[in-house]
């Protein structure tokens, strides 16, 4: 069931913290048993710390990380021409675009307004 989904750094947090509702915690499990795949934004974002949790970057390790290719890049710079977006959220809403993902995330609503964006709360599901 991995495929399709593009997973967010708070997704994957929540998930290994068991910080979901059961549906959750058990439609994450599911998209893991899958091919998961993450952004490069949220690879930095979730080994970016002095001291990563060892269950987080052997998540990491099994992950299909989707680099910063440039259709993403192209995609990126619409999203920041069209409105107010940080960043690491429209590399991440981007990539999810460009390879026609649904973007498992706990921050739906910061990617509300992008049109074409497919998002899934699992705290919601």
């Amino acid at each position: 069931m991995g495929k399709g989904f593009l997973i967010d750094t708070n997704a994957v947090i929540d998930f290994t913290m068991r910080s979901l509702p059961i549906k959750g915690q058990q439609f994450m499990a599911e998209v893991l048993d899958g091919q998961p795949t993450i952004s490069v934004i949220v690879e930095i974002e979730l080994l970016g710390f002095p001291a990563v949790d060892v269950v987080i970057a052997e998540f990491v390790k099994r992950t299909t990380v989707l680099q910063l290719d440039q259709a993403v890049v192209r995609q990126t710079i619409l999203l920041r021409q069209k409105q107010r977006i940080k960043l690491p959220d429209a590399i991440i809403a981007a990539t999810a675009m460009v390879h026609n993902l649904t973007l498992i995330t706990r921050n739906a609503k910061d990617f509300l307004k992008i049109k074409g964006l497919k998002t899934v709360n699992p705290h919601e599901v």
